[in-house]
């Protein structure tokens, strides 16, 4: 049932109108009307007409353009109603079948338009994919084609005007859209151009969708209360007015923020964060929650995107110390550079609002500013000058840390300077190891107990005992050299790993009783030496690849690691001797690719090595394993062991049985190699399993009735798509005897003939004529009379291959009477021959004098005595007429091989030689048979009305 539901909402009355080139409101009426009346063929004509008498009727004549509205709404299934022009026009009989005084159109001839009505579309175009017109009533459904208004309005909408027959409309507001149609009204006695005009509305078929899933809003963390920031990247929703975006919430404000929408001229929504609380960036500098858009829809729908806002640093906060006083104490014989303390001041805003400069006071005495120096940026004071013996022993140093815009934080460092009165012991280096600078170079490689220098310590005062040690971390040794006084000799304890540490500092002290001490420090720099070899991230790289690749196809990019430095660490990749001459690595890269396409049914699997090789002197190089594994995509079709199958199969076969098995391979693997096999054809009959593939019939099956069936069995394998392969089955019915003969004449018991006394012997009186629906042997029909009843039987004879009955002695008077002889038909069935039975009645007499008296001899039951004597007869050609006799030794050899066992191939060798020899009816002759006998007399055998046979 067609529902117009919310198709039609309004409809505009006719609006003539009249354009400046082309005018409708002719009345084409008037128009002389020509030989053809196919529609198509008369427009051109009539468009030239009407470019130019157009302008002129304009003016004179009753409009025939009208323009129709209607509105329905979007996602529309197909075939519901929108209008009926024939109704909106008032073209229907009834209220629309009074005839406007001013209308051109004919009078009409009872309840129909006489010609009828025609009503089409002007043209095809993009709206009319969206709409059908039923030519003959008028009536405008809508299509398979279901309208999206968004897609129609907002991605391809185009201006309002008409601009074709058919089009698409959107206004500049974004709630109109419409379907545009010309429509014409035919023939030309009734002709109108009819505007349609479809305004679709919208449901809320659309969520709102934010552009980004992620949103960052920041905001100062000195942003007053109320402050207000708009979020970027507002929800979208295709749908318009109500159906569009409403409202905006936050899942979560974390009590700092709220949200407000704000609306433009346009009507579009903006979402602002505002700011609720006092932020502090150094407190918490993100805050996270989700942004929801929510349309006004019934129910509504909702989308999200995640709101991160960020706390911008200002510079609120100054340096700060920890500490405002510090104490140092330095030695007069200090060495010049040495640091004597480090102030470090704390600020907690970020970037170039935490940076500090540090400075002296301008309270700090220039002696003391040159005395000791203070880095500006580290807050590192050292000892910048040698002290002097006129140097005061106590500085206070007030340092400053500055910040932007702040008031600079204070600390004291008070200095106290402790004078030596007696020199230092001395300590004299001499190197044995590679010395540069004061930094001594060491291979890695380098033995165990290899000597770095030696050093002599001296006591310029020569009065005090001088001790001497090694301060620091390393495979380093610092021992007395014997059998030397104050001899010390520093060698390595350990190997050495410059892959571990690359750089060492000790310092060989000295000091003696009175507590001075003095420091001489040792940097060592090991050299790399090419101990590593390169190391790849898996021993065993397992790699997949599915087959019919594109040549040059990316396998994988080799890494391997080389611990070593410089060209020592450079790594090299090379195929092993074992891969396949089809695979490449690039030596610098170790990308490694395939450059033909691979077949997994070829060969699946794939192993062989790859090297990686450093370029230190002499090389090393390591071994890994590529196992790549080909993956098997369906390209391999079902393939059948072969495309004919033949099957041999007796009659009678049990329903269900197994009649053969259909063998199919499919060389791919999984499920793109599991085969399903169907029957094509004759699937009523036959039913195959799919797994084993074996072929059964679901009925027993009658050679009689179809002596070989032609199947075609699908093979279709599990692949995406799948693919699929056919064979042709022929299954033939070997035939067993379960037929027997079957008599066709005479046609009953109780039939006679009339035979004359007059007849001479060796004259055919009649035959027997039967068939077997059976093949072969079991076919072959022998003929024997098994009773015998009347007054001399033994006159007659039959033929055991023909069935015909001879005459064999010349009849007398006391032979008068009704004969009658059992015939036995028996066919050479094997294993049990089958017969068949049926009496033939001989009147012998002059004439029929008396008919009810020989159907009353006819009724009585014969009291006949069996012959059980079965005739012997050789196959040998029949009483037909041989077409052929190229089959007759075939056939004498068959009948002998048959007595002995009937095989396979006898059986259907004997039924196509009697198939081709000896034409039997068929069944679908309905048995209409020709029954030649010896001599070429003509008689016919009848149920009541016997015929005489004469020798003349």
């Amino acid at each position: 049932m067609r529902g117009r539901g919310n198709a039609r909402s309004s409809r505009a009355l006719a609006v003539s109108w009249c354009p400046a080139t082309w005018h409708p409101r002719l009345d084409m009426g008037r128009l002389p009307r020509p030989k053809s009346s196919t529609s198509h063929r008369n427009l051109p004509h009539l468009f030239l007409f009407v470019l130019f008498v157009g302008p002129f009727s304009c003016l004179a004549s009753y409009s025939r353009a009208t323009e129709l509205l209607y509105s329905l709404n979007e996602g529309l299934p197909a075939g519901v109603l929108i209008g009926s022009l024939a109704e909106d026009l008032r073209l229907l009989p009834g209220a629309a079948g009074r005839r406007d005084a001013q209308s051109q159109l004919p009078e009409r001839t009872g309840a129909e338009w006489n010609p009828p009505l025609s009503f089409s579309l002007a043209s095809r175009g993009l709206s009319g994919q969206y709409v059908t017109l039923d030519n003959r009533s008028g009536e405008l459904h809508t299509s398979a084609q279901e309208i999206d208004r968004e897609a129609l309005c907002l991605e391809g909408g185009g201006g309002s005007a008409w601009g074709g027959s058919v089009s698409i409309s959107s206004s500049p507001s974004s709630d109109s859209c419409f379907l545009l149609l010309d429509v014409l009204v035919l023939p030309q006695e009734y002709f109108r151009f009819v505007k349609v005009k479809i305004a679709i509305r919208d449901i809320n078929d659309n969520a709102p969708q934010f552009p980004v899933s992620q949103i960052s809003v920041w905001v100062p963390e000195n942003a007053p209360v109320n402050t207000r920031l708009a979020i970027e990247h507002p929800a979208v929703d295709p749908d318009v007015g109500i159906n569009g975006v409403q409202t905006y919430r936050l899942l979560d404000y974390h009590g700092m923020f709220t949200l407000d929408v704000e609306e433009n001229e346009n009507g579009e929504r903006t979402p602002y964060l505002i700011v609720m609380g006092a932020l502090d960036r150094e407190t918490q500098d993100q805050y996270v929650s989700i942004i929801i858009a929510e349309d006004g829809g019934s129910p509504p729908l909702l989308g999200s995107a995640t709101l991160t806002i960020g706390i911008s640093d200002i510079n609120d906060n100054c340096p700060l110390f920890t500490d405002s006083q510090i104490n140092v104490t330095v030695y007069g014989n200090a060495t010049v550079g040495t640091p004597i303390a480090a102030v470090q001041a704390v600020d907690r805003d970020l970037g170039t609002n935490a940076q500090i400069i540090y400075s002296y006071s301008q309270k700090v005495p220039q002696a003391s500013k040159d005395l000791f120096h203070l880095d500006e940026n580290t807050g590192v004071i050292k000892l910048f000058s040698k002290i002097g013996g006129n140097v005061l022993q106590s500085h206070k140093l007030t340092i400053l840390a500055n910040g932007p815009g702040c008031i600079p934080a204070v600390i004291t460092a008070l200095v106290s300077i402790i004078k030596v009165i007696f020199r230092p012991p001395e300590i004299v280096p001499r190197y044995i190891a590679n010395e540069i600078d004061g930094v001594v170079y060491l291979r890695e490689l380098e033995p165990v107990n290899t000597p770095i220098a030696f050093f002599t310590i001296r006591d310029p005062e020569g009065k005090y005992k001088v001790n001497c040690y090694l301060d620091g971390e390393g495979p380093f040794r610092l021992s007395p050299y014997k059998p030397y006084n104050n001899e010390y000799l520093l060698e390595t304890t350990k190997p050495m790993d410059y892959e571990l540490q690359q750089f060492y500092e000790i310092a060989v002290v000295a000091w003696h009783s009175e507590g001075f001490h003095v420091k001489r420090v040792i940097k060592v720099q090991l050299l790399d030496d090419n101990d590593n070899a390169p190391i790849f991230l898996q021993p065993l790289i397992e790699l997949t690849i599915e087959e019919n690749n594109t040549p040059n196809a990316f396998l994988t990019k080799l890494y391997a690691t080389d611990a070593d430095s410089g060209e020592r660490g450079q790594v090299s990749y090379f195929l092993g001797p074992d891969a396949p001459s089809y695979f490449s690595l690039d030596s610098v890269t170790g990308i490694l690719t395939v450059s033909t396409q691979l077949d997994r049914e070829e060969k699946e699997k794939y192993r062989y090595t790859v090297r990686a090789v450093d370029c230190g002197k002499p090389p090393r190089e390591s071994v890994a394993t590529v196992a790549l594994t080909v993956l098997d995509k369906n390209d391999n079709s079902p393939r059948f062991i072969n495309k004919d199958f033949s099957f041999f199969v007796p009659e009678n076969f049990p329903g269900y049985g197994e009649i053969g098995v259909i063998s199919v391979t499919d060389a791919d693997a999984g499920r793109n190699g599991w085969v399903a096999l169907s029957v094509v054809n004759q699937s009523d009959i036959f039913v195959i399993d799919t797994g084993k593939g074996m072929l059964r019939a679901k009925v027993s099956l009658d050679r009689e009735q179809q002596s070989s069936y032609t199947l075609w069995v699908e093979a279709v394998d599990g692949g995406e798509p799948a693919l699929s392969s056919t064979a042709k089955i022929t299954i033939l019915l070997l035939d067993i005897n379960d037929n027997p003969p079957l008599v066709l004449f005479p046609q009953s018991n109780m039939s006679y003939l009339l035979v004359l006394p007059s007849t001479l012997p060796g004259s055919p009186v009649t035959e027997v004529y039967a068939v077997d629906k059976d093949t072969g042997m079991n076919a072959v029909i022998a003929y024997s009379i098994i009773g015998r009843r009347g007054p001399r039987p033994e006159s007659f004879r039959i033929d055991p291959k023909t069935g015909n009955i001879t005459l064999e002695e010349a009849l007398m008077q006391t032979d008068y009477g009704l004969h009658r002889l059992l015939v036995k038909v028996s066919d050479h069935g094997y294993p049990e021959p089958l017969h068949s039975t049926v009496m033939v009645n001989l009147f012998v007499n002059d004439t029929v004098s008396n008919e009810s008296y020989i159907e009353s001899l006819l009724r009585k039951e014969p009291e006949i005595n069996i012959e059980e004597k079965e005739p012997q007869i050789s196959i040998e050609p029949t009483h037909r007429k041989v077409e052929s006799l190229s089959c007759m030794p075939t056939l004498v050899a068959l009948s002998v091989i048959s007595l002995g066992s009937i095989t396979l191939v006898t059986a259907m060798g004997i039924y196509l030689c009697l198939r081709k020899g000896k034409k039997h009816p068929r069944e679908d002759e309905n048995l209409e048979v020709q029954i030649p006998l010896k001599g070429k007399i003509d008689f016919h055998m009848q149920e009541r009305k016997p015929m005489d046979i004469s020798n003349i």
